[in-house]
Protein backbone atom coordinates (compact mmCIF):
# COMPACT_ATOMS: atom_id res chain seq x y z
CA UNK A 1 0.00 0.00 0.00
CA UNK A 2 1.10 3.22 -1.14
CA UNK A 3 2.59 5.89 2.01
CA UNK A 4 0.92 9.29 2.93
CA UNK A 5 4.34 10.70 1.36
CA UNK A 6 3.61 8.85 -1.81
CA UNK A 7 -0.15 9.69 -2.02
CA UNK A 8 0.08 13.41 -0.97
CA UNK A 9 3.40 13.77 -4.08
CA UNK A 10 1.09 12.17 -6.86
CA UNK A 11 -1.75 14.71 -5.48
CA UNK A 12 0.60 17.56 -5.97
CA UNK A 13 2.07 16.50 -9.37
CA UNK A 14 -1.43 15.82 -10.86
CA UNK A 15 -2.25 19.21 -9.71
CA UNK A 16 0.93 20.53 -11.38
CA UNK A 17 -0.62 18.53 -14.51
CA UNK A 18 -3.56 19.98 -14.12
CA UNK A 19 -2.09 23.27 -14.57
CA UNK A 20 -0.51 22.74 -17.55
CA UNK A 21 -3.32 21.27 -19.28
CA UNK A 22 -5.96 24.20 -18.32
CA UNK A 23 -3.38 26.65 -19.83
CA UNK A 24 -2.79 24.62 -23.26
CA UNK A 25 -6.73 24.18 -23.51
CA UNK A 26 -7.18 27.95 -23.26
CA UNK A 27 -4.42 28.99 -25.97
CA UNK A 28 -5.87 26.14 -28.04
CA UNK A 29 -9.13 28.18 -27.51
CA UNK A 30 -7.86 31.22 -28.40
CA UNK A 31 -6.11 29.96 -31.70
CA UNK A 32 -8.80 28.17 -32.74
CA UNK A 33 -11.32 31.00 -32.71
CA UNK A 34 -8.61 33.10 -34.96
CA UNK A 35 -7.91 29.76 -37.14
CA UNK A 36 -11.53 29.38 -37.61
CA UNK A 37 -11.88 33.55 -38.42
CA UNK A 38 -9.09 32.70 -41.51
CA UNK A 39 -10.14 29.97 -42.93
CA UNK A 40 -14.00 31.63 -43.21
CA UNK A 41 -12.33 34.68 -44.59
CA UNK A 42 -10.78 32.20 -47.11
CA UNK A 43 -13.98 30.88 -48.04
CA UNK A 44 -15.35 34.17 -50.35
CA UNK A 45 -11.98 34.35 -52.32
CA UNK A 46 -12.12 30.31 -53.23
CA UNK A 47 -15.18 30.64 -54.28
CA UNK A 48 -14.82 33.67 -56.21
CA UNK A 49 -11.62 32.38 -57.96
CA UNK A 50 -13.63 28.62 -58.72
CA UNK A 51 -16.91 30.86 -60.68
CA UNK A 52 -13.99 32.84 -62.35
CA UNK A 53 -11.97 29.61 -63.48
CA UNK A 54 -15.77 27.57 -64.15
CA UNK A 55 -16.95 30.09 -66.28
CA UNK A 56 -14.06 30.08 -68.69
CA UNK A 57 -13.39 26.37 -68.76
CA UNK A 58 -17.07 25.54 -69.58
CA UNK A 59 -18.05 29.09 -71.84
CA UNK A 60 -14.67 28.25 -74.04
CA UNK A 61 -14.64 24.78 -74.61
CA UNK A 62 -11.82 25.10 -77.32
CA UNK A 63 -9.61 25.46 -74.14
CA UNK A 64 -7.35 23.35 -72.86
CA UNK A 65 -4.98 22.50 -69.90
CA UNK A 66 -2.90 19.72 -68.88
CA UNK A 67 -4.85 20.18 -65.61
CA UNK A 68 -8.31 19.64 -67.40
CA UNK A 69 -7.55 16.63 -68.85
CA UNK A 70 -8.14 13.26 -67.06
CA UNK A 71 -5.03 10.51 -68.13
CA UNK A 72 -4.29 7.34 -67.19
CA UNK A 73 -2.82 6.59 -63.41
CA UNK A 74 0.12 5.48 -63.02
CA UNK A 75 1.31 7.53 -60.02
CA UNK A 76 -0.85 9.12 -57.11
CA UNK A 77 0.01 12.01 -55.10
CA UNK A 78 -0.93 12.57 -51.45
CA UNK A 79 -0.90 15.85 -49.74
CA UNK A 80 -1.55 15.46 -46.18
CA UNK A 81 -1.65 17.65 -43.70
CA UNK A 82 -0.91 17.16 -40.08
CA UNK A 83 0.70 19.36 -36.92
CA UNK A 84 4.02 19.73 -35.83
CA UNK A 85 3.25 18.56 -32.49
CA UNK A 86 1.34 15.98 -31.08
CA UNK A 87 -1.35 16.06 -27.60
CA UNK A 88 -3.94 16.64 -30.24
CA UNK A 89 -5.95 13.57 -29.56
CA UNK A 90 -7.01 12.02 -32.50
CA UNK A 91 -6.48 14.64 -35.11
CA UNK A 92 -3.44 12.80 -36.37
CA UNK A 93 -4.09 9.15 -36.07
CA UNK A 94 -7.24 9.56 -38.19
CA UNK A 95 -5.38 11.36 -40.91
CA UNK A 96 -2.74 9.05 -41.19
CA UNK A 97 -4.66 6.28 -40.67
CA UNK A 98 -7.16 7.34 -43.49
CA UNK A 99 -3.81 7.69 -45.72
CA UNK A 100 -2.24 4.06 -44.56
CA UNK A 101 -5.51 2.24 -45.36
CA UNK A 102 -5.84 4.30 -49.02
CA UNK A 103 -2.28 3.33 -49.74
CA UNK A 104 -2.29 -0.48 -48.76
CA UNK A 105 -6.02 -0.88 -50.72
CA UNK A 106 -4.76 0.69 -53.88
CA UNK A 107 -1.54 0.28 -54.24
CA UNK A 108 0.96 -2.80 -55.09
CA UNK A 109 4.16 -0.39 -55.13
CA UNK A 110 6.30 1.99 -53.75
CA UNK A 111 6.41 3.52 -57.41
CA UNK A 112 2.79 3.91 -57.73
CA UNK A 113 2.13 6.72 -55.35
CA UNK A 114 4.25 9.68 -53.29
CA UNK A 115 3.14 11.88 -50.49
CA UNK A 116 3.41 15.39 -49.90
CA UNK A 117 3.63 16.09 -46.08
CA UNK A 118 2.64 19.19 -44.24
CA UNK A 119 3.60 18.54 -40.86
CA UNK A 120 5.87 16.91 -38.95
CA UNK A 121 3.60 14.22 -37.61
CA UNK A 122 3.08 13.30 -41.52
CA UNK A 123 6.64 12.86 -42.50
CA UNK A 124 7.77 10.99 -39.78
CA UNK A 125 5.26 8.81 -39.93
CA UNK A 126 5.65 8.41 -43.43
CA UNK A 127 9.60 7.77 -43.17
CA UNK A 128 9.09 5.27 -40.47
CA UNK A 129 7.14 2.91 -42.64
CA UNK A 130 8.97 3.61 -45.67
CA UNK A 131 6.11 5.09 -47.87
CA UNK A 132 8.34 7.87 -50.43
CA UNK A 133 7.83 11.64 -49.45
CA UNK A 134 8.50 14.03 -52.40
CA UNK A 135 8.78 16.87 -50.78
CA UNK A 136 7.74 18.39 -47.07
CA UNK A 137 6.93 21.49 -45.27
CA UNK A 138 7.77 21.68 -41.45
CA UNK A 139 7.12 23.97 -38.24
CA UNK A 140 4.39 26.39 -40.09
CA UNK A 141 2.89 29.20 -37.88
CA UNK A 142 0.08 28.36 -35.97
CA UNK A 143 -1.64 30.94 -38.67
CA UNK A 144 -0.17 30.53 -41.26
CA UNK A 145 0.43 32.85 -44.29
CA UNK A 146 0.08 31.89 -48.20
CA UNK A 147 3.98 32.92 -48.68
CA UNK A 148 4.61 29.96 -46.43
CA UNK A 149 3.85 27.30 -48.36
CA UNK A 150 3.65 29.09 -52.03
CA UNK A 151 6.50 27.52 -52.77
CA UNK A 152 5.61 23.72 -51.93
CA UNK A 153 2.07 24.27 -53.19
CA UNK A 154 3.41 25.48 -56.63
CA UNK A 155 5.67 22.71 -56.50
CA UNK A 156 3.23 20.24 -56.09
CA UNK A 157 1.45 21.82 -58.81
CA UNK A 158 3.90 21.69 -61.18
CA UNK A 159 4.28 17.92 -60.71
CA UNK A 160 1.43 17.22 -62.22
CA UNK A 161 1.79 19.37 -65.00
CA UNK A 162 4.98 17.79 -65.64
CA UNK A 163 3.27 14.29 -65.54
CA UNK A 164 5.58 13.45 -62.34
CA UNK A 165 2.48 12.22 -60.74
CA UNK A 166 -1.40 11.44 -62.69
CA UNK A 167 -3.53 12.20 -59.81
CA UNK A 168 -3.09 14.97 -56.79
CA UNK A 169 -5.36 14.15 -53.31
CA UNK A 170 -5.40 16.12 -50.60
CA UNK A 171 -5.69 14.30 -47.07
CA UNK A 172 -6.76 16.33 -44.40
CA UNK A 173 -9.29 17.15 -41.17
CA UNK A 174 -12.25 19.48 -42.05
CA UNK A 175 -13.71 21.73 -39.57
CA UNK A 176 -17.01 21.12 -38.20
CA UNK A 177 -17.13 22.77 -35.07
CA UNK A 178 -15.69 23.08 -32.20
CA UNK A 179 -16.17 19.17 -31.10
CA UNK A 180 -16.27 17.89 -34.32
CA UNK A 181 -14.06 17.41 -37.32
CA UNK A 182 -13.95 15.16 -40.14
CA UNK A 183 -11.15 13.86 -41.97
CA UNK A 184 -11.58 14.39 -45.87
CA UNK A 185 -10.51 12.84 -49.20
CA UNK A 186 -10.53 15.42 -51.85
CA UNK A 187 -9.35 14.99 -55.60
CA UNK A 188 -7.25 18.17 -56.25
CA UNK A 189 -5.80 17.57 -60.35
CA UNK A 190 -7.29 17.12 -62.13
CA UNK A 191 -9.64 19.53 -62.07
CA UNK A 192 -12.72 17.64 -63.34
CA UNK A 193 -15.71 18.94 -61.34
CA UNK A 194 -16.36 22.19 -63.10
CA UNK A 195 -19.70 20.97 -64.83
CA UNK A 196 -21.02 20.57 -60.92
CA UNK A 197 -18.48 23.35 -58.93
CA UNK A 198 -20.49 26.09 -57.58
CA UNK A 199 -24.37 26.21 -57.09
CA UNK A 200 -24.99 29.94 -58.09
CA UNK A 201 -25.27 31.14 -61.56
CA UNK A 202 -21.94 32.37 -63.27
CA UNK A 203 -21.35 35.90 -64.09
CA UNK A 204 -20.53 37.06 -67.29
CA UNK A 205 -17.20 38.27 -67.90
CA UNK A 206 -15.01 39.87 -70.21
CA UNK A 207 -11.38 38.82 -70.53
CA UNK A 208 -7.95 40.33 -71.60
CA UNK A 209 -5.98 39.43 -73.45
CA UNK A 210 -8.11 35.95 -73.87
CA UNK A 211 -9.39 33.32 -72.13
CA UNK A 212 -7.11 30.45 -72.80
CA UNK A 213 -4.30 32.71 -71.90
CA UNK A 214 -5.81 33.67 -68.43
CA UNK A 215 -7.09 29.89 -68.18
CA UNK A 216 -2.74 29.50 -67.79
CA UNK A 217 -2.17 31.41 -65.36
CA UNK A 218 -5.40 30.99 -63.25
CA UNK A 219 -5.67 27.30 -62.90
CA UNK A 220 -2.32 26.90 -61.33
CA UNK A 221 -3.91 29.34 -58.46
CA UNK A 222 -7.00 28.10 -58.16
CA UNK A 223 -5.11 24.90 -57.60
CA UNK A 224 -2.27 26.29 -55.12
CA UNK A 225 -5.64 28.20 -53.33
CA UNK A 226 -7.18 25.01 -52.90
CA UNK A 227 -3.63 23.83 -50.78
CA UNK A 228 -4.08 27.17 -48.87
CA UNK A 229 -7.78 26.38 -48.33
CA UNK A 230 -7.37 23.26 -46.58
CA UNK A 231 -4.67 24.13 -44.16
CA UNK A 232 -6.57 26.81 -42.95
CA UNK A 233 -9.43 24.28 -42.52
CA UNK A 234 -7.04 21.84 -40.77
CA UNK A 235 -5.36 24.37 -38.66
CA UNK A 236 -8.78 25.00 -37.31
CA UNK A 237 -9.66 21.42 -36.79
CA UNK A 238 -5.67 20.88 -35.39
CA UNK A 239 -6.13 23.75 -32.62
CA UNK A 240 -10.09 22.41 -31.82
CA UNK A 241 -8.69 19.16 -31.81
CA UNK A 242 -6.08 20.38 -28.91
CA UNK A 243 -8.64 21.93 -26.83
CA UNK A 244 -10.84 19.28 -26.81
CA UNK A 245 -8.20 16.93 -25.96
CA UNK A 246 -6.75 19.27 -23.29
CA UNK A 247 -10.29 19.89 -21.18
CA UNK A 248 -10.26 16.23 -21.70
CA UNK A 249 -6.76 15.67 -19.60
CA UNK A 250 -7.98 18.36 -17.44
CA UNK A 251 -11.09 16.66 -16.12
CA UNK A 252 -9.10 13.33 -15.77
CA UNK A 253 -6.91 15.18 -13.49
CA UNK A 254 -9.73 16.32 -11.55
CA UNK A 255 -11.31 12.72 -11.54
CA UNK A 256 -7.60 11.28 -10.19
CA UNK A 257 -7.13 14.22 -7.69
CA UNK A 258 -10.68 13.20 -6.38
CA UNK A 259 -10.05 9.57 -5.93
CA UNK A 260 -5.73 10.05 -4.65
CA UNK A 261 -7.75 12.78 -1.92
CA UNK A 262 -10.21 10.05 -1.22
CA UNK A 263 -7.34 7.15 -0.90
CA UNK A 264 -5.38 9.79 1.08
CA UNK A 265 -7.95 10.72 3.73
CA UNK A 266 -8.71 7.13 4.35
CA UNK A 267 -4.87 6.08 5.04
CA UNK A 268 -4.37 8.89 7.28
CA UNK A 269 -7.59 7.92 8.82
CA UNK A 270 -6.29 4.00 9.38
CA UNK A 271 -2.91 5.48 10.48
CA UNK A 272 -4.51 7.93 12.61
CA UNK A 273 -6.99 4.73 13.99
CA UNK A 274 -3.86 2.59 14.33
CA UNK A 275 -1.95 5.27 16.52
CA UNK A 276 -4.99 5.78 18.95
CA UNK A 277 -5.25 1.64 18.92
CA UNK A 278 -1.47 1.40 19.91
CA UNK A 279 -2.21 3.73 22.31
CA UNK A 280 -5.20 2.48 24.24
CA UNK A 281 -2.30 -0.82 24.07
CA UNK A 282 0.15 0.24 25.72
CA UNK A 283 -2.22 2.52 28.76
CA UNK A 284 -3.59 -1.25 29.11
CA UNK A 285 0.04 -2.92 29.36
CA UNK A 286 1.09 -0.68 32.08
CA UNK A 287 -2.20 -1.07 34.01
Amino acid sequence: MASLRDIKGRIDSTKKTKQITKAMEMVSASKMSKAEQNAKAFVPYGEKIQEVVKSIATNNPDATHPMLQKREVKKTGYLVITSDRGLAGAYNSSVLRNLYQTIQDKHQSTDEYTVIAIGRMGYDFCRKRGIPVAKSILGLADQPNFSEIKELASETVQMFSDGEIDELNIIYNHYVSAISQQVTTTKLLPITDMETAGSASISEYEYEPNQEQILNVLLPQYAESLIYGALLDGKASEHAARMTAMRSATDNADELIGDLTLSYNRARQAAITQEITEIIGGVAALE
